[in-house]
């Protein structure tokens, strides 16, 4: 009876909670206790901070005192050997040309230098033996898939990878943090979504068998926005929204992408249409659900390869007023927090207002990068619901149009390059799909045609 009696009354407090964050969702209304909680949070990062500091401080004075020693004695000084632990590489300048419209035709280039002369000196191949060893040590790409490396430890790992002990508090503030994540947060979160997935599967079923119309529009956004915050408190998601005033209501809508909750970062403030391939499993179930109370283009692995079909569903989709603005991540998938890589030129020949957004999140309480080629959805999913929180800042920045004379090519650059600098990310101009393939023919062309021309002008 007496487990009975604790079955009923966990029960009875989670129903209750679900109860009272569904009736907050509905109203619109926060009692802020998550930005709170964030608050104290960094509070004891800070603290940590300091700790970690002190400590570094005793190691490298230690260190500085042996080095002294050593350095006196003339029969040591040659052991002196000094170590970096952080290895930084200054790069030039990218050896790569700009990307254009146009396809690059070897044939013709090296035809026009047949009958010129070209003189070869060994020294012209030092800036690539150069570059080709800074990527082999720390390339600009693979180290976008890796997770954000932070300057302070979180307490979210059993170690900050250097120091098993900092000091007696630190570690008690962590067995603490951990029991509270892994007792607490996780089971509540995970009920919480469960009863989210819920709630939005019978939300959208209902919306959607009633007629088209101006309320039905404004119905499915306010309920769509509604089962979206109670979503997002199942990762404790603590969101800044920024220039609401830019807030897209039509057209095309891109952003930077790092993992799967941005849409739904994005969706706790309107509502969008989405585009995307079609999934199985619990994303499946996410798709179909939004499907049946607005339009979303869902399309086959097959059809994806087809660019025409899918820019012509994207035309349609954009010429029909009433439809929400359509949520792209042009980058076709996941970059770690730290940059911004190559748009797909396809969402930019579509014509139209583009509205660009960017998407930063603070790796201090949670690493919100998804990794999919190292984890599943059920692990990323478990990674979100066991971390503090995931906070971000999201700026919605002024409509942008394509310019006269202006190829698709440079105009995904140009609104890359603002999401960039909003952001404070790195602007790269690399391919995200080098993570799952080799570099294409016409890069490695490019690199000759470069090496040819820097031969001609000297």
């Amino acid at each position: 009876m007496f487990f009975l009696s604790i079955i009923d009354t966990v029960t009875v407090t989670f129903s209750l909670f679900i109860v009272f964050l569904i009736t907050l969702s509905a109203i619109n209304k926060s009692i802020k206790a998550r930005r709170a909680y964030v608050n104290l949070l960094l509070r004891v990062f800070e603290y940590g901070r300091v700790s970690e500091g002190k400590l570094n401080s005793n190691i490298n004075s230690r260190s500085r005192n042996k080095s002294h020693q050593i350095a006196e004695d003339p029969n040591k000084s040659e052991k002196l050997v000094a170590v970096n632990g952080n290895t930084l590489i200054n790069r030039d300048n990218v050896l790569l040309p700009t990307l254009t419209e146009n396809t690059l035709d070897k044939e013709k280039f090296t035809a026009t230098i047949k009958d010129e002369k070209i003189s070869f000196n060994f020294e012209e191949c030092l800036d690539y033996i150069k570059a080709g060893v800074e990527a082999i040590i720390e390339d600009e790409v693979t180290s976008r898939f890796e997770a954000e490396q932070l300057r302070s430890w979180n307490l979210l790992a059993r170690t900050n990878c250097r120091y098993e002990f900092i000091n007696w508090k630190i570690t008690l503030i962590w067995v603490i943090g951990f029991t509270v994540r892994y007792s607490i947060l996780m089971p509540l979160r995970v009920f919480v979504c469960f009863v989210g997935v819920i709630w939005l599967t019978i939300c959208t079923a209902v919306v959607g068998y009633m007629p088209e119309g101006e309320s039905k529009r404004q119905l499915v956004n306010d309920i769509l926005k509604h089962c979206f915050s109670v979503l997002s408190s199942a990762i404790s998601a603590v969101i800044n929204y920024h220039n609401e005033e830019n807030r897209p209501s039509s057209g095309i809508c891109v952003a930077n992408h790092t993992s799967p909750i941005d849409a739904l970062v994005l969706m706790c403030d309107t509502t969008y249409s989405l585009i995307g391939q079609r999934h199985g499993g619990f994303l499946g179930i996410l798709q179909r659900a939004l499907a049946r109370a607005s339009p979303h283009i869902w399309f086959e692995r097959a059809e994806a390869k087809d660019r025409h079909a899918v820019a012509e569903r994207l035309k349609q989709h954009v010429s029909n007023p009433n439809n929400p603005p359509i949520l792209i991540f042009p980058e076709g998938t996941c970059i770690n927090n730290t940059s911004v890589m190559q748009f797909k030129k396809g969402s930019f020949e579509v014509g139209g207002v583009i509205y660009p957004v960017a998407i930063k999140y603070d790796p201090r309480f949670g690493d919100a990068f998804w990794n999919s080629s190292r984890y599943s959805m059920l692990q990323y999913l478990y990674m979100m619901m066991t971390s503090w929180a995931i906070v971000c800042d999201v700026w919605y920045l002024p409509p942008m149009y394509r310019q006269k004379e202006e190829s698709a090519i440079d105009f995904a650059n140009r609104v890359k390059g603002v999401i960039a600098k909003q952001g404070g990310l790195v602007d790269l101009v690399w391919d995200g799909q080098l993570k799952r393939m080799k570099p294409k023919k016409e890069w490695k062309e490019m690199q000759q045609v470069e090496f040819i021309k820097r031969l001609k002008a000297d």
